[in-house]
């Protein structure tokens, strides 16, 4: 990858994306070291212009930024890395250094807590119990909570139409992992139909 460093500075801004949910968590700065690091080592690596050096994000802390993918953009000198956040991202605690909190892409975060319950073999999850009983069990259940998403369609209960239809999702999850199909394979599936 062809990346343009020859600003004054050799320094390009770097915005980190959380790889899943696509939330933006912060904005760095890499020079060409800190970005050969990063795809070497896996983890984000900046050049911090107030300590003067490369500092590695969480070296510290722990919460570390995992590489998933580096992409420049049309001018290519400003990059674009999609990264698997371990903790938090920003020193407030908070996962994105935007102070931005929303749901959206939390269905990425429950599908790997169901695959972390379930690979854990985690003897008091509802998660896992219902996964070990099987594919008819699953499906059963599935089935049971369309019906009561239907029925409380036809109510005015909003409040309880979300919480059927929270529950058929995190059942289908289930459901998907059983047939080792992911979010991503169906969001794949619906934006090939949709360019049809």
């Amino acid at each position: 990858m062809q990346i343009n460093f020859q600003n004054s500075s050799h320094l390009i801004p770097t915005i980190i994306q959380h790889h899943k949910t696509l939330q933006v968590l912060m904005l760095g700065y890499m020079n060409q070291e800190a970005l050969q690091k990063t795809i070497s080592e896996k983890r984000v690596t900046f050049f911090s212009r107030r300590k003067n050096r490369l500092w590695t994000k969480g070296e510290t802390s722990g919460n570390y930024l995992v590489l998933n993918e580096v992409r420049a953009d049309c001018d290519r000198d400003t990059l674009l890395i999609k990264a698997t956040p371990v903790g938090p991202t920003c020193h407030t605690g908070q996962i994105s250094c935007f102070s931005e909190t929303t749901p959206k892409g939390f269905l990425y975060q429950l599908q790997e807590t169901i695959n972390q319950r379930i690979s854990n073999d985690a003897v008091d999850s509802y998660t896992n119990k219902i996964f070990r009983k099987g594919i008819n069990k699953v499906a059963q259940k599935l089935g049971e909570e369309a019906v009561e998403l239907i029925i409380e369609a036809k109510d005015d209960h909003t409040d309880l139409f979300k919480g059927e239809a929270a529950d058929l999702l995190y059942h289908l999850l289930i459901l998907l992992r059983i047939k080792g199909v992911s979010l991503e394979d169906v969001e794949a599936t619906l934006a090939e139909r949709s360019s049809g």
